[in-house]
């Protein structure tokens, strides 16, 4: 039986579901129906934790999740975020806490729920002392409106800032391969203090899966058409990248997603990928890479073979970036 992960101690299933792929960031939003079986597909094969935003599709998400998930709401661990959200049309960070309140309380009718297991942060507005907007947060946990506190692409240093207001159960940050930034302090970090991280686009967003579509055909909204490492310069350079992945995948017997997700797992036991999918076999697929072990030999060659070093292009570009508080690698 595959050993359950927790947060703030709730176990959960290892892999989560990152549910924002149905209704946000890489085209339209994904059939109803389709939508809704992939969602009890992944509930009925064991998944635990759902993850969803206010910014997912402006709300769209939240909405699917609760109108599919509701009636299901004791088997679920359910997270959401706030602090980003659509005002007067345009996306807009904002962490004060009376702009919290107020999202908390559309996320709570959108999901169709009277509290949120984990509520996170979605950004650090950094007008606002981290201190001012975890500490809203808190009276929602106060008011039991949220169960637990996370926060989202910060660094250890605001995280120690935050946890000293009130316990912070997660961060959730980019974690994969070819995306190791935490590991230069956040991952440490949340072992100190016994925090789940909980690692988005644990597949590279398609490209560790070796499912990402030729560049022309990506929707004109889909958000890596904007990403320097997916540029065409650099994304030929990233693909001689896979050959070893897909070498060591045929040598394990599995497909070089789950090498992927399964090298994620075995980075601490309190690391929980989250990827997304719009398909029930892929789901399937990443489930499965739950129950695959591997030798510490095999992690450090292939941490070794996405060295940052031979990765081409930033994984934001310049205006993302200042949005966020992750650690950067110096330059060298």
């Amino acid at each position: 039986m595959t050993k359950k992960r927790t947060i703030a101690g709730m176990p959960v299933f290892p892999i989560g579901l990152g549910c924002m792929g149905l209704s946000h960031g890489y085209g339209p939003a994904v059939p109803p129906d389709q939508a809704e079986s992939l969602l009890l597909g992944a509930l009925d094969a064991g998944v635990t934790l759902f993850d969803t935003a206010a910014l997912y599709g402006f709300g769209h998400n939240e909405e699917l999740v609760g109108r599919v998930l509701a009636p299901h709401r004791s088997r679920f661990f359910l997270a959401s975020k706030c602090g980003i959200f659509r005002d007067n049309g345009q996306r807009r960070i904002d962490g004060r806490p009376e702009t919290l309140r107020r999202t908390c309380e559309d996320s709570l009718r959108r999901l169709r729920t009277d509290v949120i297991d984990l509520y996170y942060l979605h950004r650090w507005d950094k007008s606002v002392p981290i201190e001012d907007s975890v500490g809203a947060l808190a009276d929602m946990v106060q008011a039991g409106k949220v169960r637990h506190i996370g926060l989202s692409e910060v660094s250890a240093n605001t995280l120690r800032r935050a946890h000293a207001i009130h316990p912070i159960a997660a961060v959730q940050s980019e974690y994969s391969l070819w995306v190791r930034n935490v590991e230069i302090a956040v991952l440490q970090a949340c072992r100190d203090l016994d925090i789940a991280l909980v690692a988005f686009s644990p597949l590279g967003r398609a490209f560790l899966a070796d499912g990402l579509p030729p560049l022309d055909a990506l929707d004109e909204h889909d958000l890596r058409r904007r990403m320097p490492r997916f540029q065409p310069e650099a994304l030929r350079h990233n693909l001689a990248l896979l050959d070893p992945l897909r070498r060591l995948a045929r040598e394990r017997d599995c497909t070089p997603g789950q090498l992927a997700l399964a090298w994620l797992l075995h980075q601490g036991e309190h690391v929980i990928p989250i990827p997304g999918t719009t398909r029930l076999s892929h789901l399937r697929e990443n489930l499965a890479a739950a129950d695959l072990s591997l030798d510490d030999a095999s992690c450090v060659e292939l941490a070794a073979c996405f060295h940052r070093a031979r990765v081409a292009g930033d994984r934001y570009g310049p205006a993302t970036q200042a949005e966020i508080d992750t650690e950067q690698f110096s330059a060298s």
